[in-house]
């Protein structure tokens, strides 16, 4: 249930001709893009953009792809050039954590004490890394994996011929694996559940996954428990609940995150999985906005079903609803959720959220590392995960987008052209 409101009662959502003030907290995607979009909409005021980390806001998704590869620079993951903040008069503040919101006085408390006061609040305060719950996690070689300066301290170890362990098979652990076994290094991928993606995608497509994985040359231990990490001061290994030992020269921990509510819970917001935001990304209180991977709110495709989603689509369709809210825009057509993953060669790109799906049609053939699986609830399509597919992502994006739908047993035949299916859909 959300937490009770401990904030100020009775806050009157500003006007959007009296918002001169705005201060984004988190300055990642999400946070980037809200400000980038503010001076598109043509916002006039101040706009103050705190972040944690020492660089501008960046992509997050190629760092367990071409980043942690070595094929992209930190130059090129960078959302803007650095001057542009400058250039477009928004007051970036690298390094520098946000530590109380004063709802009732307007103010975001930074460390060292100065307050600075706001109209309207965006929190896009992102999420974190799960730790391993394990003796042993703090030592030298275990690594978790969110941000540039995590990918920068695993870059040196990515060495031929050293044994890694990957805890967890989620997208983050099997790109992280795949980028290692490009590399020459020895892989073995620790998983609770009894095949990869499990939370993410069918058993099917988790299949195909794990036989390409292991035909690279990944070793599986699927329903493995992680007991401890072995080690005095630098790890040596994995020792398992069942009593076997892995051995290690380094381990990455991708066991999920968990959304960053501290500040949000401190003042007295709603928290549900998630600062609980509504279809404006507005929260409990009305001058303050929660976006990206700390927020959970409707779903416009999926009948406003709440769920909090952790992708690059999320955060620019926050990004693009407050700057229209805080401008006065008329509000944009929502997309439908998308998502990708790149792991060898194989590009898996992803419309639609598959929770609840009862049946799930093919086109084309795993065999040749080019299908689509569509996932269908009755007759309604909800989703898609397309392998080297991109016209039919690209189509079944559209039809969940506009809420047509296509027969599974017609979506299958290939010898009828996705563009001409959709373009038939009702």
């Amino acid at each position: 249930m959300p937490t009770a409101d401990r904030g100020p009662k009775h806050e009157v959502a500003v006007t959007t001709n009296e918002i001169k003030r705005i201060i984004i907290i988190g300055a990642g995607q999400a946070g980037g893009e809200t400000a980038q979009r503010l001076r598109q909409a043509g916002f006039k005021g101040d706009i103050t953009l705190i972040g944690e980390e020492p660089v501008a806001p960046y992509q997050r998704p190629p760092l367990s792809k071409a980043y942690l590869l070595g094929k992209l620079t930190m130059e090129r993951l960078l959302l803007r050039p650095a001057s542009m903040y400058a250039e477009e008069n928004i007051a970036f503040l690298p390094s520098v954590k946000a530590v109380w919101i004063d709802r009732a006085g307007k103010k975001v408390r930074i460390e060292g004490g100065r307050e600075l006061p706001y109209d309207a609040l965006v929190l896009a305060t992102g999420a974190r890394p799960r730790r391993l719950p394990l003796v042993g996690a703090d030592l030298d070689g275990v690594h978790l994996f969110r941000t540039a300066a995590d990918a920068d301290a695993i870059r040196p170890d990515f060495v031929a011929g050293k044994k890694l362990i990957v805890i967890g098979a989620g997208y983050i652990g099997l790109e992280v694996a795949a980028v290692a076994r490009q590399l020459g290094l020895e892989v073995t991928v620790v998983e609770t559940a009894v095949r990869p993606l499990a939370r993410v995608t069918s058993p099917e497509v988790a299949g195909f996954f794990l036989d390409e994985h292991t035909r690279q040359g990944v070793r599986f231990v699927l329903g493995g428990q992680p007991a401890l990490i072995k080690g005095k001061d630098r790890v040596t290994g994995v020792g398992l609940a069942d009593g076997g030992e892995l051995p290690a020269d380094l381990v990455i921990a991708g066991i999920g995150v968990t959304p960053e509510t501290t500040l949000a819970q401190h003042c007295g917001l709603a928290i549900d999985n998630g600062v609980v935001a509504d279809a404006e990304c507005r929260t409990s209180d009305p001058n303050i906005f929660a976006i990206g991977d700390c927020a959970s709110r409707p779903m416009a495709h999926y009948e406003n079903r709440i769920a909090r989603l952790e992708s690059v689509h999320n955060a620019v369709e926050g990004a693009k609803i407050v700057a229209g809210v805080l401008t006065g825009q008329k509000p944009h057509t929502v997309e439908a959720p998308w998502f990708w993953s790149d792991q060898y060669d194989l590009k898996l790109q992803i419309a639609g959220l598959f929770q609840g799906y009862d049946h799930v049609a093919f086109r084309g053939v795993m065999a040749d590392r080019s299908f689509a699986a569509f996932y269908y609830k009755g007759d309604r399509l909800i989703a898609v995960d397309a392998v080297n597919r991109p016209g039919e992502y690209l189509g079944a994006k559209m039809l969940i987008q506009t809420g047509r739908s296509i027969p599974s047993n017609i979506i299958v035949d290939e010898s009828k052209p996705m563009k001409e299916l959709v373009a038939s859909a009702r």
